[in-house]
């Protein structure tokens, strides 16, 4: 719950990054989270705020220094936003330090350790752990997020298409064996240590590429989450796309439904299966998602379709990958951690135009 100093005192290891730099920009406008600790594991060496992110300078004194545990001291809850494989070493000793972890890498999505390894190619060192640690996506893990101690962020494709969904998984009107998800993701998603020559500015502008075809590592976590939703084995085909935008990501989830509907009934479906949910946005009949209506916020807004030729239904979701998709996702499940509104520091629109 959050102490009675109306302030959560939180840490940051891995700030130096995109998700790191957005977690940031996040918490220091959150009135319940005081940010007392910026850490880094690359170096040996203190790094100005404003050297890694120069839109934050001035907003806070601390600087980026490296991780020591003593600087936890005073410390209720800490973001790991560090490379997969990172985070398995260092959650058991934060959690037997008393501190809740929300872990933004995919070290802990997966209850099955051998699925982690097979897929992410290194063995996992805390599996113990796994059957502990909630994922975390408050749309459908609400009540287990709040009583959690070890909150595994999912990755930006996955919310997007569990949002997309989970509205037909949950009621089993689809063939599951039907479903293809078609995604765009802006380049920030590939992350700030990407150097290879398909990232820089002349390989990506004006392009349109597909990537990871029949073999991206969120497929199994889509797969697991998908599972869980519908109460039986589902296995998809994956397709993500790399654009050339900063941010965003554009999901079109295709499935077979079983019985016959039209577009009126299945959006119906989804306004009521969604009318709760602070941050996801049911567009009006006929209406088409834009990413840019979701840049820089914590929404997700879908959009719903069904081609009645074919009775196929067609599901368009939008968010931001470092926002809803990263850094705000977890902010909301912070909120759910210490009993706040999920709203608390993330109530606003996206930046436009």
């Amino acid at each position: 719950m959050c102490p009675l100093s109306g302030k959560v005192k939180v840490a940051v290891i891995g700030a130096t990054g995109y998700t790191g730099g957005e977690l940031v920009r996040l918490l220091l406008q959150h009135p319940n989270a005081e940010l007392v600790a910026l850490l880094r594991l690359s170096s040996e060496e203190a790094l100005p705020l404003h050297k890694a992110h120069p839109h934050l300078r001035g907003l806070t004194h601390l600087d980026c220094v490296p991780y020591e545990e003593s600087r936890l001291e005073g410390v209720e809850a800490v973001f790991l936003a560090v490379p997969n494989g990172v985070a398995m070493e260092l959650v058991p000793r934060l959690l037997e330090r008393g501190l809740k972890v929300i872990d933004l890498s995919a070290d802990f999505r997966f209850k099955d350790a051998e699925t982690y390894e097979r897929w992410y190619r290194k063995p996992h060192t805390a599996q113990g752990l796994l059957s502990e640690a909630v994922y975390g996506i408050p749309e459908f893990r609400r009540e287990q997020i709040r009583s959690a101690r070890l909150v595994a962020n999912p990755g930006c494709y996955p919310i997007s298409a569990l949002i997309a969904l989970a509205p037909l998984l949950r009621r089993k009107i689809i063939l599951l064996d039907s479903i293809v998800i078609d995604s765009k993701s802006g380049v920030s998603g590939a992350g700030r240590s990407r150097l290879e020559a398909g990232y820089l500015f002349t390989e990506l502008d004006d392009d349109f590429r597909a990537y990871g075809v029949a073999g991206h590592r969120h497929t199994p976590e889509m797969e697991q989450e998908f599972s869980s939703l519908s109460g039986e084995p589902v296995r998809i085909t994956f397709t993500p796309h790399l654009v050339p935008m900063v941010r965003g990501i554009f999901t079109t989830a295709y499935a077979t439904l079983i019985a016959p509907m039209n577009s009126a009934d299945v959006h119906a479906l989804y306004a009521s299966d969604y009318a709760g949910e602070p941050f996801v946005r049911v567009l009006d009949a006929e209406e088409l998602p834009r990413v840019k209506a979701v840049v820089g916020s914590n929404f997700c807004d879908v959009a719903v379709f069904v081609d009645e030729r074919t009775q196929r239904v067609i599901v368009l979701s939008v968010l931001d990958n470092l926002v809803k998709g990263a850094s705000g996702n977890a902010v909301q499940c912070f909120n759910l951690m210490f009993g706040l509104d999920e709203r608390t520091g993330l109530w606003y629109g996206g930046l436009a135009p």
